[in-house]
Parts: C-alpha cells; sequence; structure tokens
C-alpha cells in the first residue's frame, strides 16, 4: 500500500475536501487504516475544544486513526486569504521541513494517510515555496480534482503541466460537478479524458450536501491502487 495521496485541485471551490473525505471512506472499506492530514489552512470556526479549520476538521473525524488537531492541521490561521499572506500577519513562517516531519510521523501510524492541499496546485505558502513544493517533498502521488465549470480546460492542463515539470507522479483525476446544469459536461470530460494521461478515477455528480459515503462510492479504487 501506498503511504498516501495528495489532493490537489484547479483552483480553490472545487471540492478537495468532498474528495480526500470520500477517499478516506473507501480506503477504510477497503481495511486500510486511514489517517488524514491539512496541513496548512486558513480560516477558522470555534469549537468546544477551540479554534478549527472546518475541512481539517471533518478530515480528522472521518480519518480511522485518532490524532489530535494540531498534528493533523500543523498550520492554522484565522483570516481566510492566501497561506503566505496569512502566516506573514500572523508573524509566522510556513516551513515545509517542518510539515514533513509531521507527516512522516502520521504516516508511521497508518496504512494511508490522505493530505489534502491547500488552495490551487501552486499557491505560494511562503516567500518562495509553494503547494507544490510541500507535495514534491512528501513524495506522494496526486489526486487531482477538476471543478467541472466553465474555464475548467484549462485550469486542468496547466495543472496537469505544472504536475509533471515537478515530477510528482499524477495517480488520477476526478471530475467534481460544482456547477448545477454544467453545459457539455460529458464532453470536456472525454476532452480532459483525451488529454491527461492519467486515468479518471471518478465523476462526482452535483451534490446539494457532503455525503462521504456516495463520494467514495464514485471513486474508482481499482484505478487509482493499480
Amino acid at each position: 500500500m501506498t503511504r498516501g495521496f495528495f489532493i490537489t485541485g484547479t483552483d480553490t471551490g472545487v471540492g478537495k475536501t468532498w474528495v480526500a473525505l470520500g477517499l478516506l471512506n473507501a480506503l477504510a472499506a477497503a481495511g486500510y487504516r486511514t489517517a488524514a492530514m491539512k496541513p496548512v489552512a486558513c480560516g477558522v470556526i470555534e469549537t468546544p475544544a477551540g479554534p478549527g479549520n472546518e475541512d481539517a476538521l471533518l478530515l480528522q473525524q472521518h480519518a480511522s486513526v485518532t490524532l489530535a488537531y494540531d498534528v493533523v492541521n500543523p498550520y492554522l490561521f484565522v483570516p481566510p486569504i492566501a497561506p503566505h499572506l496569512a502566516a506573514q500577519r500572523g508573524g509566522r513562517r510556513i516551513e515545509i521541513a517542518h510539515l514533513k516531519q509531521v507527516f512522516d510521523e502520521i504516516a508511521a501510524q497508518a496504512d494511508c494517510v490522505v493530505v489534502e492541499g491547500v488552495g490551487g496546485w501552486c499557491v505560494p505558502l511562503n516567500e518562495r515555496e509553494t503547494s507544490a513544493d510541500l507535495a514534491a517533498a512528501l513524495g506522494l502521488p496526486m489526486v487531482l480534482v477538476v471543478g467541472m465549470r466553465l474555464g475548467c480546460l484549462n485550469h486542468a492542463l496547466l495543472t496537469c503541466e505544472s504536475i509533471a515539470r515537478y515530477g510528482v507522479p499524477l495517480a488520477g483525476w476526478v471530475a467534481n460537478a460544482v456547477t448545477p446544469g454544467f453545459a457539455e459536461l460529458d464532453a470536456n470530460i472525454a476532452a480532459l479524458s483525451e488529454r491527461i494521461s492519467a486515468p479518471l478515477i471518478g465523476m462526482v455528480p452535483h451534490l446539494s450536501a457532503l455525503d462521504v459515503r456516495q463520494v467514495g462510492q464514485c471513486l474508482n479504487m481499482e484505478k487509482l491502487l493499480r
């Protein structure tokens, strides 16, 4: 079993968290001990245990290996803005070496770690490094979530080109119908399938509310784990 997967997206708001949760569900159903990590998160909600990020809390909840929140999400920032700007405002610096150390500690406790990136593939983390550098440092195969909406073809193909330049393996991609009634949905999926060398591992329909089990059932685990 691979040590895990890194979930990235063509942009923010394309459904990375939902796909990550679905993947955790599908892996657990297949008998794997799963852990989750949201290395960097911006935007908080208040909980009885203190402030946390909504997406990171969901990942913590749906993993089968119980981890403390600050392990799942080592860098939490209050303002919902770009992470390098949030870190600067908070007087901190996001260190990829620290995130790699935390990941290794998590990976020692699980069969598979699902890591969800922040924003899109190349969002800056500090003055010189991006989420892409973090993915390369962790050495995990990528799962690309494509938000199926106007502009997705350009965003998806440019992201795939950049992933290839970083030398990171792309395990597969997921088409997520974020826009209800998106015109030519099937044709857009076909166009991407013809141009992306990695397999399409799932088509998630437009959902009005999160259904982790349904999202997991949309993923072709045989293609992903081959």
